[in-house]
């Protein structure tokens, strides 16, 4: 702890100097996983990349103490040297914890543990004044830490967390339900999500007639005859590619249907790149679900290769590499989150390229599809279920309530409902202006329809939009705002004089894209030699060559290495 007492107090020394001297400044944590537009070289900055380690890892407690810039994968392996996992692990091994709790971190097991931010007892901050203080999220600060949880370090900078977490297993036992709608595959998640048993809920929509429902079970039991599953080598199958290879012969399964029961007729020898565990409904032969078993850091990171399923965009772009299991091998080092994202940006794609989260009702979800793949015809889409915050924050939300099971003095209670992440990723339109317009309008219709975007990404509001959006807590049936939190905005900025911010960006400031800027740049970009195909993306692959990052993959230490 003396070291990270010394970094701090460095960190603390450098933003009192930028308070006194009432000068405005940036942090800057070594990495990202945005894809807004990045600080200008010349921009005033903090350094705190050096929080980058797993302090302890406390076994009897069952928690972690967690520096901001610890990535995803370094955390797994901490925990799982002690059998223990977090409840919530961000998809992509670079995202970091800090990252997790200062933006908006949800992934499979959200719908039943709540944000990453929801898995921590408290946090350590450097106030605007270089205070240095703690927040909870019940008791001493608990303002500043619901106010900093997604405000995209605009309340002060995360020095360290504390990190619940959970006894880890060593199977993932993975079901895929095929749903032929979307309609179902939505009535399906919100099904699974009721069951006590499954501590993992995702979906793919692959297209408005293939979904599948993904349910996950912790477990140390595998049966002896099925082969673990895995994504993380170079030879394994990318993880979409396989679910829906997996799910394209099988028999829907409604939300409606009783629960399948084992088939013993199953084939008792599956290989390593297929098990064939299925189930099968009464009323029928044909399979309704497939079964792997994934090693649980395999499952947690599944995604990480191709980034779900954008970088089968790199094969758009050199139109005439071809799509095969030869260069999905040959190609590996570049085809992982970490390398995806330096390419991505130094490339200049990343100007037009769709990578939106969006939260609906589930009532509106139907609709919200049917929206984007007229404007958009992006396929597949990401499902996840999630808990939700009530506002006054700045996570995405629907403001929606439900009757709560416990009651207060004044009554019954209420309880948020849940919410579902439609992810929404892939090219836009070539044309700068086309771009921009279809985005607005994405956004104009989420607000519409009763949902919220996710901050880490393009976002075009003014900034009189911007706060009109988030001081709206909520359509018909939504949440009714308390005196003291009637504007997000005015309970944002209270935060912020109380806790000393005014000197760090807004909320706003940090997020929005500056569309005249932007467009000055995409001319600047059209003029140079990076617009010139296929220049741009061997330029993106030799920067992300040079980062180093391929290293991380090829050695991680949570990969599975057999029985």
């Amino acid at each position: 702890m003396e070291r990270h007492k010394q970094a701090v107090g460095a960190i603390a020394a450098a933003v009192r100097g930028f308070f006194e001297r009432k000068e405005p400044y940036r942090i800057f944590h070594g990495s990202t996983n945005s894809t807004r537009p990045r600080p200008s070289p010349s921009a005033r900055i903090v350094d705190i990349s050096a929080l980058s380690h797993v302090v302890s890892v406390d076994r009897a407690a069952r928690t972690a103490l967690v520096e901001p810039n610890v990535p995803m994968d370094r955390l797994v392996e901490a925990t799982l040297r002690d059998g223990l996992v977090p409840p919530v692990v961000m998809e992509f091994p670079g995202i970091t914890a800090g990252g997790g709790f200062a933006g908006t971190a949800g992934e499979s097991s959200s719908f039943r543990h709540g944000f990453f931010n929801d898995t921590i007892n408290y946090v350590e901050m450097v106030l605007g004044n270089g205070d240095v203080v703690r927040a909870e999220p019940r008791g001493e600060r608990e303002d500043l830490f619901r106010g900093a949880a997604g405000a995209v370090g605009t309340l002060g900078v995360t020095t360290l967390m504390e990190l619940r977490l959970v006894e880890a297993k060593r199977w993932v036992r993975t079901t895929y339900h095929r749903a032929d709608s979307v309609a179902e595959a939505v009535a399906k998640i919100q099904q699974e999500t009721r069951n006590p048993d499954n501590d993992y809920v995702d979906g793919i929509l692959f297209s408005k007639d293939h979904g599948v429902v993904i349910t996950g079970q912790m477990t140390d039991d595998k049966p002896d005859d099925v082969a673990p599953q895995t994504f993380s080598k170079a030879w394994d199958p990318w993880y979409y590619l396989h679910v829906e290879e997996r799910t394209k012969n099988l028999t829907s399964s409604p939300a409606s249907q009783p629960p399948a029961e084992e088939d013993s007729s199953s084939d008792p020898s599956p290989t390593a790149e297929t098990t064939t565990t299925t189930t099968t409904t009464s009323a029928s032969s044909s399979p309704t679900t497939a079964v792997d078993y994934i090693p649980l850091a395999e499952y947690l990171f599944r995604y990480d290769r191709a980034g779900f399923w954008v970088g089968r965009q790199g094969w758009t772009y050199f139109k005439y590499v071809p799509f095969n299991a030869f260069f999905r091998w040959f190609l590996d080092d570049f085809m992982h989150t970490r390398m995806l994202y330096r390419a991505l940006h130094a490339s200049g794609e990343s100007a037009r390229f769709v990578v939106q989260d969006l939260a609906l009702p589930y009532a509106k979800a139907e609709e919200f599809v049917d929206y984007t793949a007229d404007q958009f015809s992006i396929w597949p889409l990401w499902l996840c279920p999630l808990k939700q915050t009530l506002p006054p924050t700045f996570h995405p939300y629907t403001g929606e309530t439900e009757p709560a099971n416990t009651t207060t003095a004044d009554g019954a209670a209420v309880a948020p409902k849940d919410v579902l992440n439609i992810g929404l990723w892939g090219w836009g339109p070539a044309d700068h202006e086309l771009f921009i317009k279809k985005n607005r309008a994405l956004e104009d219709k989420l607000v519409q329809l009763g949902g919220r975007k996710w901050l880490y990404a393009h976002t075009y509001y003014s900034e009189e939009e911007f706060w009109r959006v988030y001081n709206d807590h909520g359509g018909e049936g939504g949440a009714k705002a308390s005196a003291e939190d009637a504007s997000t905005k005015a309970w944002y900025e209270a935060l912020r004089k109380k806790y000393h911010a005014e000197t760090l960006p807004t909320v706003y400031d940090k997020v929005r894209i500056d569309v005249d800027a932007a467009r000055e740049e995409r001319a600047k970009w059209r003029m140079s030699m990076k617009s010139r195909w296929p220049v741009g993306g061997l330029y993106g692959i030799w920067k992300s060559i040079l980062s180093g990052d391929y290293t991380l993959h090829r050695n991680a230490e949570w990969k599975h290495k057999g029985e």
